[in-house]
């Protein structure tokens, strides 16, 4: 016969360890002590709620003072008011002065203008006087020639080419230099030279080189009215002129004389070639 089966519940390991702790008895004074406190402290709830509530329902309100003006804060408004009128006067003046100085750098602007304009009004009339001054005296000129064939130390060809050569050069005194023009008011020394023996028919070449070694040599000694003398080596002349007797010589000399009569002495020639 089977014996019946017992059921086991699992037990908790410290289920067999007794508490070493001892129940503490409740007095009825602190029983009485924290139902109090419970009690204050729910009033107190309910007091601040109450307070709350009918703070929420009226509205806050604050009352501003404003500051009053004293001695002091008068004087302060008073300054302050001072400075800013000052502050405006300096700038009105200030406006003022520069508004002057604007006016008075216009004017001299134009004052400047007005004195160059006619500063060179003047000029103008001047450079006119000139100009009419040295054309009369060329006419003068002109009208006044003298042939040079009756020189005496060189009788003029029975054509009387040097004395048509020596005319045409004395016509052109006063004219200006200029390198590289060929007249009718302007030369340089071997255009000068070119142009006056073609006068008569003797076609030179254009420069001094040139011209140099163009007809016979002849010695300074015995130079004649109408040879051409020049200046630096026979083909390799830098300048030239034509005698006209009298130990003088007519050339276009440079842009400070321009066509002038000198003396040989002044300014000896290197030589002479005669081409009539």
């Amino acid at each position: 016969m089977e014996e019946p089966l017992i059921p086991v519940v699992p037990m908790s390991h410290t289920a067999h360890i007794r508490s070493h702790r001892k129940p503490r008895p409740r007095s009825s004074s602190a029983l009485a002590m924290r139902a109090g406190v419970a009690g204050g402290v729910l009033s107190t709830l309910a007091v601040a709620g109450a307070a709350g509530s009918a703070n929420a329902a009226e509205p806050v309100t604050q009352t501003i003072e404003l500051p009053t003006l004293t001695s002091d804060m008068t004087a302060q408004v008073a300054e302050s008011a001072e400075v800013t009128q000052q502050a405006a006067a300096d700038y009105q003046l200030r406006a003022e002065r520069d508004a002057a100085a604007a006016k008075a750098a216009k004017q001299a602007k134009a004052d400047l203008a007005d004195a160059k304009k006619k500063a060179e009004a003047k000029q103008k009339a001047e450079d006119a006087r000139k100009a009419a001054a040295e054309r009369a005296t060329r006419s003068s000129a002109r009208t006044t020639l003298t042939s040079t064939s009756a020189d005496s130390d060189v009788p003029a060809p029975a054509s009387g080419s040097v004395g048509t050569v020596i005319n045409f050069l004395k016509a052109q005194l006063g004219d200006a230099y200029v390198m590289g023009a060929s007249g009718p008011d302007a030369w340089d020394c071997s255009s000068l030279v070119q142009a006056a023996y073609k006068q008569v028919g003797v076609d030179l070449p254009r420069v001094s080189q040139d011209q140099s070694v163009a007809g016979t040599p002849v010695s300074l000694s015995n130079v004649q009215v109408g040879d051409i003398l020049y200046w630096g080596g026979a083909g390799s002349a830098y300048h030239v002129g034509v005698y006209i007797g009298g130990g003088q010589y007519l050339d276009a000399a440079n842009p400070s004389k321009g066509v002038v009569i000198q003396d040989l002495s002044g300014y000896p020639a290197s030589g002479a070639v005669r081409v009539l």
